[in-house]
């Protein structure tokens, strides 16, 4: 018979039994298993482990991609809900000014979408005035664009010729290919499948922007108690804190854009000022909001005061608004902005640049204009998640 020392080398005690005899003496006895059987147990588990976090990783991925899809395929209406959200927050304090005033909440959501609306159809016939205007005088300019044009082509051809020179002559022999081109006959069908894409997101949008403000003003506190309540109890609590901190997280996003904003407009209606464009109030409060637009922001901003510039400013008028409002972008996106608004929303300069890279690519300009807030939104929901601290963590200053 094996001693006990023997046998633990071989195999481990599972549990101990404790058995009476007849004479009344206890006597304990171990139930043991050996020791290859529990290495297969553990290798089992450790099998079974990562079959399960392997699943876990590929659920994970089909979802990331399902969640992608939803976002790319229903872009007009996530668009058109993300504006009028973001519309509507800079409407309430005016809602909630009138509501101080014991004007009813439905009344004064009422009259702030009526004021939006008519400083929108202000700011278009505006345009359309000195759009008009501008193609008027546009003849009188017309030697200059000449001449312009003129000096872009010599250009061009003397870059083309000195490539030839460098390059070698082309063979005179060679045909050129004749491209064919073969076009449909439009019909009915061609119109309203392909024709009115663009042009129905922008109507669709257009049109339900105004009512979806208006409802998200007027049953704000509803929206926000029913959202709650969609929650398990357990729960609640903290989707009310998670709600609560997004709708802070927001109204420091447009506070910070309305400061950064406001300091781009002033020094640009002051240099506008002195050039002596035509506007110059006006055109520089435009180019200096316009400009907090990631990317597109400092091309959209020169088009107001060189359009209303020509003709009135000369080549060295040309290349102050060129530095005025390149360098006003560049302070303001990358100076102003971190500052200011990076510091309210607590996120970190890389995850705000990777979020307006991503957003761009899936919701187009759109993108770049609501990326931050929602980045944002991602990091604050992220923070109340246990197993996505990790990532709101990485997306924090």
């Amino acid at each position: 018979m094996p001693t006990r020392d023997a046998i633990s080398d071989e195999a481990v005690p599972i549990t101990e039994v404790t058995a009476s005899g007849n004479g009344g003496d206890d006597s304990t006895a171990a139930v043991v298993i050996p020791a290859a059987a529990v290495a297969a147990i553990e290798e089992e588990q450790e099998v079974l482990h990562s079959s399960i976090r392997s699943a876990s990783l590929a659920q994970m991925v089909i979802a990331i991609i399902a969640v992608l899809g939803l976002f790319y395929l229903a872009k007009p209406v996530l668009v058109t809900i993300c504006t009028s959200l973001l519309i509507a927050f800079i409407l309430e304090p005016l809602v909630s000014f009138l509501a101080a005033r014991k004007i009813p909440r439905a009344v004064g959501a009422l009259i702030a979408v009526v004021l939006l609306l008519a400083l929108l159809g202000a700011l278009s016939y505006f345009f359309y005035n000195r759009a008009q205007a501008f193609a008027g005088e546009l003849p009188k300019y017309s030697t200059e664009i000449r001449e312009t044009i003129g000096k872009v082509r010599s250009g061009t051809r003397k870059i083309t010729q000195n490539t030839e020179k460098v390059l070698g002559p082309s063979d005179p022999q060679q045909k050129k290919p004749m491209p064919v081109q073969v076009q449909e006959k439009p019909g009915i069908y061609q119109i309203f499948s392909g024709g009115i894409g663009a042009v129905g997101d922008l109507v669709l949008t257009m049109t339900f922007i105004p009512f979806l403000v208006y409802f998200m003003l007027t049953w704000k506190d509803h929206a926000h108690a029913s959202t709650v309540r969609l929650f398990p109890k357990e729960h609640r609590l903290i989707a009310h804190r998670t709600v609560g901190r997004i709708s802070t997280m927001i109204r420091s996003f447009i506070a910070g854009n309305v400061l950064v904003g406001l300091v781009s407009a002033v020094l640009s209606t002051v240099v506008f000022w002195r050039l002596g464009i035509p506007y110059f109030y006006f055109l520089g409060v435009i180019s200096g909001f316009v400009s907090l637009v990631p990317y597109l922001g400092v091309f959209l901003a020169l088009l107001p005061p060189l359009a209303a510039g020509m003709g009135v400013v000369d080549k060295k008028g040309v290349g102050i608004i060129l530095i005025t409002v390149v360098g006003l972008h560049v302070l303001s996106m990358n100076v102003l902005y971190p500052k200011i608004v990076g510091k309210r929303l607590r996120l970190n300069p890389l995850a705000l640049t990777l979020s307006l890279l991503f957003w761009a690519w899936i919701w187009g300009a759109m993108g770049l204009i609501l990326a931050v807030p929602l980045v944002g939104a991602t990091k604050i929901v992220c923070d109340y998640i246990d197993p996505l601290r990790g990532f709101g963590a990485w997306l924090g200053d």
